[in-house]
Formats: structure tokens, C-alpha cells, sequence
């Protein structure tokens, strides 16, 4: 074949007409798009100062680093941490530091990437295999090291097979991979070094020679590996890249709804399984879409995504709700004090609703992941930069604390890439019109093309300070006189729609949103949720905006159990909480809200660096109606506080489901001898000993959305329960409501057997009951005995073989 007629081949083949895809709507890169205000600039300056060089220091903390060094032979010694995907938080972290690099330079952390990538690719095998946990074990089992303590060096790998062997189920080798492409590609985008990058190809090649219809058929255990192949594609032009990650998505529809194996992928339609498996899947699909020209996945993607809108979403944009699969419950099981809302499963839904606003135009998408940003995901990061949350629960009992780093560390590094490239998702382009989603102090910079074909430099400059005050000005600046549309999102806050399809909706939504150009006010039409603006548009032109600003009540769907008879509140794109601390009286959870009461927003320069709070008046329950009398009411002015605060200032109350009808609140609770008791257990329990005697009584025992104490894993054990009473006591009653999860195929179950112990005279003594210890599961066992004076009594019981126990409660007379 002659050189032109290759040529010729090559033309047609990677040509953007014959296969180079794109998305309808192009994302506009965050190098372009610059934040200018106190809210996310803010945000970003902390990640860069704060949170990149604290993960970089976890990670050489905890070991991460190392496991490169031993894999590469440098360094003797077995797996170094808990998680064979441990490798991935050093990926990340590179990521995120790339993202960084490209917004500002910093030498010094470029060369601590440099060295640190050296030592990845000394760790990697001659083929290009890449995955510390392997390569150290089989090192270790060649030189005879191999032993039990190398075993127990991970909680899902123990034993050395052949590579892939668990891929597909909990290996995560093919997730290590897709995290190496995604920072392999952003350092090559920052630096124009191509040493990561070599890492990366190699491994890719590998990954395609094993991974095939007649070779390895195998979906990956967790989903990532296919959008970071299509960043390859992305990157390269190379085809290959985005037709292995079309194979990975139809490998799917063998195995376990846990990581959306259950069906093939076009044919799913409910949201199942672990949360951040599933929204990196979709992410997937709409990539491949894109890029493919393929509508094969469009339906399942919708659905999936409004199973999620219309039935499993937190009104934070929080998504999956339970923690024993991080991951999806049944539609409207939504709790609140055991919300999980898991930070990764936040950024990457967010990440999802871009990529459907950009295959579609439609802002409901947009609107989605406006809440999820300003709120679930926003939550992640503390104020400082320096501690996180892994789960996001809508309740705390003084139980929940921000903490610098975790053994499954997956969120910390994820928010450092998410936020320094966050400016992606202010705007987006399709030929000349422009859309903007994001509103916040910025200045973009775009490329129009006139009649001719010429490009057309259009700069586009928000200024204000939203989203705490409710004006904000775009200065429009073309080069030239341009024609072009300049679409402006509409937000469903800003029209009386709290949520698309309604799973939350305002109660008596006021305000209206106002838009002028150059000072002429503009009729408030919308396309798809846009107001679009189509004009010749010159220097100088400036489109003013004003948003509802006014505090608003948010009410659920009533078979939302966890939210019925209660009301959050909710102010431009931010959901409110109550936080014990900015309160005369820190018992939040007993108050009643007044649905009619007037709230009021004030801006606080003092507090939390300038926030907007929002002022109102409820009640402290006291007592509940009783004897013909009505409840016991106490007067209580109340501040709330955006929800993506809370906790940065240690323990507390916090509420954002607020009892606005007396059967959703909480009295006081009442003195009782459990809660005047000290308590204590037995080794190995876990979770607050105050649970047992909170006075929270459970829907059954598998009920997750009140707290409970366990001994998992400590399996057909004998462990005991204390009450140490203030004084000598005499009692002759006691009931004990468990916990079993038996439901949900955890690992608790009721006791085989139980009994009540008594001290006297320093030795514990059996109390006796002559109908003996009857074990009822969804019930409370009580048991009368022969009244004894004592200053402490024992719960003692006795595990199932194979199993755990757990309390919920228990209260003694």
C-alpha cells in the first residue's frame, strides 16, 4: 500500500466525520473557565493548599506509597495496608495534583509527582501488569515468605491466583487500571510528560490481549475502567480503547445485582447494588454513546436515572441509602440518622448528570446535580480542607465527627480531582450556542465561528456573589459583533420545582426569577429549561439576573417514611440544617416547626468566613398530649445553617427533616433508671453505648434508621450488656428489643438464648423467672423476675453459631 493511499485510510478512518464522536453538547475544560468568587474559588484554594499535600502525607502515612516500592523489589516486606485497592488513592492524588497543576504551577509538587511516579513504574511487571498486592505476594511466596500474617494483609484477596481470577467479583485489578489511565492522561495534560503515560499504555495493551470475546469475558467487580478507557480514546484517537470499553459494559448480565452484573446493561432499568459501581457504569454508557454513535444504552441510562430522581434520592442529592451495600435500598427507604449517602457515590452522580445534560440539552439534569454539588457532595469536604466524610446522614445525635483520613480511603483523593476541575461544569457549547449551568463569580473564555467560518473569541464574566447574595451580572465580550444564543439554566428552585417529578416538592413556593439585557426586562420563556437569548451580541452587553432568594419549605412524597409529617428548608440551591451549637438550647431533636412561621435570611460576615443563615421560630416538645391535655410547648428561636457545614465544628445535633406535625416529633425524653445508668459492655462491641437506653424505639429489628450497639464479628459468642445504677435499685423487669439484620444478609442475628444477672455482695448472680427468657425477633422480650435490690444488672446473651448479636434497646423497672 502506498504512502497516500495509507494516508487516505487513515483520513477516512480518524476523521472526526467518520469516527471521531463527541457529545452533542461540549463540556467546556475547566483550564478555560476560572472561578473568581468566595464560594468556589475559595474551595479550590483550600483543596490546592490543604487537601492535595494532606492526602499526598495519608498516603506515605498509611503505607500506599510503599506498596509500590515492595512490588518493584526496592523494598522487603509484605502488603503494606488493608485494601487491594489501595494503589488507587495514589492515582487519584496524582490526578487531583495534575488538575491543580493546570490551574497553577507549582514546581515542588511536580516533582514529588515525578518521583513518585518513577517508583510506579519500577513496580510494574515486564508485560505491563500493574497491582502492588499481586506482585509483593507472588515475590513473597518465590523467596518462601508467604504466611498466614500475608494472608491477613487484605479483607478481600488471600490467596495468590491466577491474574483476573477475581475480577469480576472483588480483585478491583481492573480498577486500578482505569484510575492509572484517568492520572496517567491528566499528568500528561499538565506537564506534557509522557512518563506516566507510557505506565498507563502498557497496561492498557495488556488489558486488551487478555479481555476479549474469545479470551477473558469477564465484567469488571468495580466499574471504572470503562470511561477511563474512553479518555484513552479520548487521548489517542485509538479505537481499540473505546471498543474495549463497549466489550466491558456488554460483558455485563451474569452475576450479582451488587455490582450491576445481575442484567445486561441496556436492560436494567432500576438503580441496584452499590451506589459509586453503578453511577461510574452510567457514566460509561453515556461516554460510549457519545463517542459511538450508539443509542443502545439510552433507554436503560434514563431509567436508571429516574428510579434514582423519583424514588431514591436524598432531597441533599445524596444517593444510596444504605451502608450495608453503600449502595441502594428499596424505593423510598430513605432514613435519615443512617443515611449513607456515600461522598464517592455523590461525585460520581454528578459527574453522570453532566454527561446526560450534554447528550440531551435538558437542564432537569443539571438541576439534579446542582443539589447534589451544593449539598451531598459539598458535605464531603470540611471547611479547613484537612477532614472528610465517607458516609452523609441527614440526622446526628452527637455520634458523627469529620475525620482525616480513613482505612478505605477512597473520598479524600476523589474530592481533590473533583474540585480542582470543577469549573468544567459552569458552561457548554453547542456551535454557537452557549449554555450556562453554574452560576457563580468566573470568567470563561469560548470560541464562536461567524458566517464565514471564522473563529469568534467570546469571554464571558460573571460577577456577584451568589449564592449568598441574589443578584449576579454576565458580562458578554465577543471578539466582535457576534450572532450567537446564550442559553441561561432556569434553575427548578428558581421556578417552583424543588425536584424533577416531584419526590420533593415546595409547600407555598414564593419568588420569580428576573433577567434583563443591557436593562430591558426579559420574558421569562423556557426551552427545555432554558431561557435562551438569541441576538447579535456585542462588547459591553451585560445580561443581569435575580434569583428567589427567600427561604423555602420542602415537603416529600408521603410514602418517603422517614420525611413524613416534617419539612426542610431549602434557600437558592442550598439545603439547611439545624445544628445544635447555633442554638439557646442544643436539643434540636425534640423541636416543632411552625410550617406558617416567618423565616428570614440574614448574612453573617463571622460566621463560617460569610454564610447566609436563615431565622425562625419553633418549639421545644416537652411532652407529648396525654390525659386530655395538649402537648407541653417551649418557645424556641431556631438559626439554621447551610447543610455542607455542619459538623466543622465538632460533635453535635444536627436535623434537616424538621417534625412540623406532633406524630414525627420527639419529646424530651424521661428519666428512666437506663438512662441515668452507666452503661458499659463487653469487648468487642461496637457503635454508642447511650443507643440502648435513647429512648429511639425501632420499626423492627432490622430498622438501620435509629442507632444500635453489635459485636460483629465476633461470631456464636457470649457477651454481656451493663447498667451501673446511681444507687441501690430494687427491679423485677427488664425488656430488650434486638438488632437483626438478617434481612438484609448482614451479619447479626437474635441471641440462641439470654438471661438477667443481678450484683450482690461483688459477685453476679442469675435472676430468676419462672417463665424463662423467650427470643422474639421485630419485638420487645420482656421478662418479669424475682425483684432484686441491686446497684447493677447484666444483660448476658449468647450469639447463634456463625453469627453476631446486637441491642437496640433495653429498659429495666
Amino acid at each position: 500500500m502506498s504512502k497516500s493511499v495509507r494516508a487516505l485510510v487513515y483520513s477516512l478512518l480518524f476523521s472526526p466525520l467518520y469516527l471521531w464522536g463527541q457529545y452533542p453538547i461540549e463540556a467546556i475544560p475547566f483550564t478555560q473557565v476560572k472561578f473568581q468568587d468566595r464560594f468556589w474559588a475559595d474551595r479550590q484554594r483550600v483543596v490546592r493548599e490543604v487537601t492535595i499535600p494532606h492526602t499526598f502525607l495519608k498516603n506515605r502515612e498509611t503505607n500506599r506509597d510503599r506498596n509500590f516500592l515492595r512490588a518493584a523489589g526496592l523494598e522487603e516486606g509484605p502488603f503494606c495496608t488493608v485494601y487491594p485497592f489501595d494503589d488507587t488513592d495514589v492515582y487519584k492524588s496524582i490526578e487531583g495534583a495534575a488538575y491543580s497543576l493546570q490551574n497553577r504551577p507549582d514546581p515542588k509538587l511536580e516533582a514529588k509527582v515525578d518521583s513518585l511516579i518513577s517508583t510506579i513504574a519500577a513496580a510494574q511487571e515486564p508485560d505491563g501488569y500493574l497491582y502492588t498486592w499481586r506482585s509483593i505476594a507472588e515475590k513473597r511466596q518465590q523467596k518462601g515468605l508467604w504466611s498466614t500474617e500475608d494472608e491477613k494483609k487484605t479483607n478481600m484477596v488471600k490467596v495468590v491466583e491466577p491474574r483476573w481470577n477475581r475480577e469480576d467479583q472483588a480483585s478491583h485489578e481492573l480498577y486500578n487500571a482505569g484510575h492509572l489511565y484517568e492520572a496517567a492522561i491528566a499528568w500528561k495534560q499538565a506537564t506534557g510528560k509522557d512518563n506516566l503515560l507510557k505506565v498507563a499504555l502498557k497496561n492498557a495493551e495488556l488489558v486488551l490481549q487478555d479481555f476479549s470475546e474469545s479470551k477473558l469475558k469477564k465484567a469488571p467487580g468495580h466499574q471504572v475502567i470503562e470511561m477511563a478507557l474512553v479518555r484513552l480514546y479520548e487521548h489517542t484517537k485509538d479505537q481499540r480503547y473505546l471498543n474495549q470499553a463497549k466489550f466491558f459494559l456488554d460483558a455485563r448480565g451474569y452475576g450479582d445485582p451488587y455490582q450491576q452484573n445481575h442484567q445486561k446493561v441496556k436492560d436494567q432499568r432500576e438503580a441496584v447494588g452499590h451506589a459509586v459501581r453503578a453511577g461510574y457504569m452510567f457514566i460509561s454508557t453515556c461516554d460510549v454513546a457519545a463517542h459511538a454513535h450508539t443509542q443502545e444504552y439510552q433507554e436503560a441510562t434514563e431509567a436508571v436515572w429516574s428510579d434514582i430522581v423519583l424514588r431514591k434520592m436524598y432531597v441533599t442529592g445524596g444517593v444510596g441509602a444504605s451502608g450495608s451495600n453503600e449502595g441502594f435500598a428499596k424505593p423510598y427507604d430513605l432514613p435519615n440518622y443512617s443515611a449513607y449517602c456515600e461522598t464517592c457515590s455523590s461525585i460520581s452522580f454528578v459527574m453522570w448528570g453532566r454527561r446526560m445534560f450534554q447528550l440531551s440539552g435538558d437542564s432537569k439534569y443539571v438541576d439534579v446535580m446542582e443539589r447534589t454539588l451544593y449539598n451531598a457532595l459539598n458535605a464531603g469536604l470540611s471547611q479547613k480542607g484537612d477532614s472528610f466524610f465517607y458516609p452523609n446522614p441527614l440526622e446526628s445525635r452527637k455520634n458523627v465527627e469529620r475525620v482525616p483520613w480513613f482505612t478505605c480511603a477512597c473520598c479524600p483523593p476523589n474530592l481533590t480531582r473533583f474540585f480542582s476541575s470543577l469549573s468544567e461544569y459552569v458552561c457548554g457549547q453547542k456551535g454557537n450556542d452557549v449554555y450556562v449551568n453554574l452560576y457563580a463569580a468566573s470568567e470563561a473564555n469560548l470560541k464562536l465561528k461567524d458566517k464565514n467560518g471564522k473563529t469568534v473569541p467570546l469571554n464571558l464574566k460573571q460577577v456577584g456573589n451568589f449564592p449568598w447574595e441574589d443578584r449576579l451580572k454576565i458580562m458578554v465580550t465577543p471578539d466582535k459583533v457576534q450572532n450567537f444564543s446564550l442559553k441561561l439554566r432556569i434553575p427548578g428552585w428558581a421556578r417552583g420545582e424543588a425536584s424533577p417529578g416531584g419526590l420533593y416538592q415546595f409547600v407555598n413556593f414564593q419568588g420569580q426569577m428576573e433577567v434583563k439585557v443591557n436593562g430591558q426586562m426579559q420574558a421569562i420563556k423556557l426551552e427545555q429549561g432554558y431561557l435562551v437569548l438569541s441576538r447579535k451580541w456585542k462588547k459591553g452587553d451585560i445580561v443581569e439576573l435575580k434569583f428567589p432568594m427567600t427561604p423555602q419549605l420542602i415537603k416529600a412524597d408521603e410514602r418517603l417514611e422517614a420525611a413524613k409529617g416534617r419539612l426542610a428548608i431549602q434557600r437558592g440551591p442550598m439545603v439547611y440544617c439545624l445544628e445544635g451549637k447555633d442554638q439557646t438550647d442544643d436539643r434540636i431533636l425534640n423541636v416543632l416547626l411552625d410550617e406558617k412561621a416567618s423565616f428570614s435570611s440574614q448574612y453573617d460576615p463571622n460566621l463560617f468566613g460569610g454564610i447566609s443563615t436563615v431565622s425562625f421560630q419553633g418549639s421545644l416538645l416537652k411532652k407529648m398530649p396525654e390525659a386530655g391535655n395538649g402537648a407541653e410547648l417551649q418557645p424556641l428561636a431556631l438559626k439554621a445553617i447551610p447543610y455542607f457545614l455542619w459538623a466543622n465544628r465538632g460533635k453535635d445535633n444536627m436535623l434537616v427533616w424538621l417534625p412540623s406535625q406532633l406524630q414525627a416529633a420527639r419529646p424530651l425524653n424521661r428519666p428512666t433508671l437506663a438512662n441515668s445508668s452507666k452503661i458499659s459492655a463487653s469487648e468487642g462491641q461496637k457503635g454508642p453505648l447511650s443507643a440502648v437506653s435513647d429512648q429511639y424505639l425501632p420499626n423492627n429489628s432490622n430498622d438501620h434508621s435509629n442507632p444500635y450497639i453489635h459485636w460483629w464479628p465476633k461470631f456464636g459468642e457470649k457477651v454481656w450488656l451493663q447498667f451501673d445504677f446511681p444507687q441501690a435499685e430494687q427491679v423485677g423487669t427488664a425488656k430488650v428489643y434486638w438488632f437483626d439484620d438478617e434481612d438484609q444478609q448482614g451479619g447479626c442475628r437474635v441471641p440462641s438464648s439470654w438471661s438477667i444477672q443481678y450484683l450482690e455482695d461483688g459477685q453476679w448472680k442469675n435472676a430468676y423467672s419462672h417463665t424463662g427468657f423467650k427470643v422474639q425477633k421485630d419485638a420487645w422480650n420482656e421478662v418479669q423476675f424475682e425483684p432484686v435490690k441491686t446497684t447493677a444488672l447484666r444483660l448476658v446473651f449468647q450469639g447463634k453459631e456463625g453469627v453476631s448479636v446486637g441491642v437496640h434497646e433495653w429498659e429495666v423497672y
